[in-house]
């Protein structure tokens, strides 16, 4: 995939509001809502407002009000589905895919919360 934004991409236009979401939380710079095909109990993507394609575009290009807006987010998100270690919950993943490699299907960032069972592990042992 090329680290182009393609505008028409579902999350831009869930942004727009022209694809329905249930949103979890909305802030000035991000939109966390429940995934349409969870994989677990709880999971919740969390994309920033702005274009971009996936992670590293993001912490090089978003400015530093989003990126703490898109990283406060992702905690808010964890403290209200009650999934922090050590506050009570029992953990969560947190998934971000980049680029053909990494199997990224929407090319606009997004993290997965992924919760409210054990996860089995991300990468098989190697052999």
């Amino acid at each position: 995939m090329a680290k182009t934004y393609d505008p028409q991409n579902i999350f831009a236009k869930i942004l727009r509001g022209e694809i329905p979401n249930k949103t979890v939380l909305e802030t000035e710079h991000s939109l966390a809502f429940h995934d349409i095909a969870p994989q677990a109990p709880h999971h919740v993507l969390v994309i920033p407002k702005g274009a971009y394609v996936c992670y590293d575009d993001f912490a090089l290009e978003a400015s530093e009000a989003e990126i703490v807006d898109f990283t406060r987010a992702v905690g808010e998100v964890c403290r209200m589905l009650g999934v922090q270690p050590g506050e009570g919950g029992a953990g969560f993943r947190l998934i971000s895919n980049a680029g053909d490699n990494g199997l990224q299907e929407v090319p606009h960032l997004h993290v997965h919360i992924l919760a409210g069972r054990r996860l089995g592990r991300m990468l098989p042992l190697p052999e």
